[in-house]
């Protein structure tokens, strides 16, 4: 049953009725910003792919010279449990999370084994069927692997996620649809990006700059199950421009149907419901990992 709580928080060993304080000033998370975190849902009494999720969470550890201390197995059963206090009818946003919490040699490299671990569960509806965004060309870009942790769900890269969003919203959209460095598209500033042409869907391949969403598989795979031509390529704004439908794809709200990029107008398609239908459909039947 539900305990009432906005947000439950696992942390040195067992369950907090609370958003309890998990950091101290002089941990390496802390001012260093050696923290990654993953992000799983609970909806309609099922937890989809949260295997996938905490196994990408130990993997962005590692990336991040963290070492991940909890188990993938364990971090399952750890969740499971917080999820008890949860109606079925509640969606639950869950946040497992791992921080330095010393440094190595010039205090800047994370110490091994010196690991702060937490799991946040915070109650966040799903969005509405009907709910819909708009996307427009922003002046920041997604970094590469020589510069950033691209390969980790790490904390330090979202404020850069940030200036594209907020930009997004002085022209008057919701979300900016992101280039990499060398001038394709790569994502939006919060969710990975899909575009339907002829009956026919393409999203950018990965290169390497932006993360490869577990939710983003999953849409591949049923759309290739069932039969729909799926191509991971190149795209540049003027694919999208030419576009029959957009969608995005992320774990917070798993389809977001795109209505315009710029002045370009786009109608909720019938790819993106078949995406939607097909990954609810997928979510209900098939288990909660």
């Amino acid at each position: 049953m539900a305990t009432g709580k906005n947000i439950r928080t696992y942390f040195e060993g067992s369950w907090h009725d609370s958003d309890v304080p998990i950091m101290r000033a002089a941990d390496h998370g802390a001012w260093l910003g050696s923290s990654v975190f993953d992000g799983a849902r609970f909806f309609e009494g099922v937890v989809p792919d949260l295997r996938a999720h905490c196994n990408r969470v130990n993997a962005s550890a590692a990336a991040m010279m963290i070492t991940p201390t909890v188990s993938v197995e364990h971090m399952i059963e750890i969740i499971r449990e917080g999820l008890k206090y949860y109606n079925s009818s509640t969606a639950v946003y869950i946040r497992p999370m791992y921080w330095a919490l010393d440094g190595g040699e010039l205090a800047v490299i994370p110490k091994v084994g010196s690991t702060g671990f937490a799991i946040c569960l915070e109650e966040i509806p799903m969005a509405d069927l009907d709910k819909t965004s708009t996307l427009t060309t922003t002046s920041f870009r997604r970094p590469v692997l020589q510069d950033n942790v691209v390969n980790a769900k790490a904390g330090c890269l979202y404020p850069n996620n940030a200036r594209m969003l907020a930009e997004a919203h002085t022209k008057g959209f919701g979300n900016a649809l992101v280039l990499d460095a060398v001038g394709n598209v790569a994502e939006t500033a919060t969710a990975n990006i899909f575009m339907a042409m002829d009956n026919e869907v393409f999203t950018p391949v990965p290169n390497g700059t932006f993360l490869v969403g577990i939710t983003r598989q999953r849409h591949i795979k049923h759309f290739v199950d069932n039969g729909i031509k799926v191509h991971e390529t190149v795209l540049t704004y003027d694919h999208f421009y030419r576009a029959d439908e957009v969608f995005m794809s992320g774990n917070m709200m798993k389809i977001t149907p795109i209505t315009a990029f710029e002045s370009t107008s786009y109608q909720t398609g019938p790819l993106t419901k078949m995406a939607r239908d097909m990954y609810w459909d997928w979510a209900l039947s098939d288990g909660p990992d």
